[in-house]
C-alpha cells in the first residue's frame, strides 16, 4: 500500500506546483496567497468526498490510499500555507495574515463537510 500512497502523493504534488503556479504567475510577494488557498480549499473538498465514499465502501482501500491519502496529502499543504502567514506576518500584514488563517481553517473544514455530506 505504501507504493500507492507515493505514486498518489507524486501526482498530487505535481497538481499542487502546477496549479498554484498557474495562479499565482501574476501576483506579487506579499498578497493574500490566492494559489495556496484554493489548493487546500479544493483538496479538503475532495478529501471530504474520498472519506466518504471509503466510509461507506464505495471505493476499495486501494483507492482510499491512493487518493485520499497520497493524493490529497500531497495536494494540499500546511506547510506552505505556515511560510506564508510567518512572511505576511514578517511584512507586516497582520491584518492580511490573520484574514488569511481564518478563511483557510474555516473554509477548508467546510469544504470538506460538504465533500462529505453529498
Amino acid at each position: 500500500m505504501i507504493w500507492l500512497i507515493g505514486i498518489g502523493g507524486s501526482f498530487g504534488a505535481a497538481s499542487r506546483y502546477l496549479l498554484a503556479n498557474f495562479i499565482n504567475r501574476k501576483r506579487k510577494p506579499g498578497h493574500f496567497p490566492v494559489g495556496t488557498w484554493v489548493i487546500n480549499i479544493t483538496g479538503s473538498f475532495l478529501l471530504g468526498i474520498v472519506y466518504k465514499l471509503h466510509l461507506t465502501n464505495e471505493i476499495s482501500d486501494v483507492m482510499w490510499f491512493f487518493v485520499g491519502i497520497g493524493f490529497c496529502g500531497a495536494y494540499t499543504t500546511f506547510s506552505t500555507f505556515g511560510y506564508e502567514t510567518i512572511t505576511l506576518l514578517q511584512s507586516n500584514k497582520k491584518f492580511l495574515a490573520w484574514l488569511y488563517v481564518m478563511c483557510s481553517v474555516i473554509v477548508s473544514i467546510v469544504t470538506a463537510a460538504i465533500g462529505f455530506i453529498i
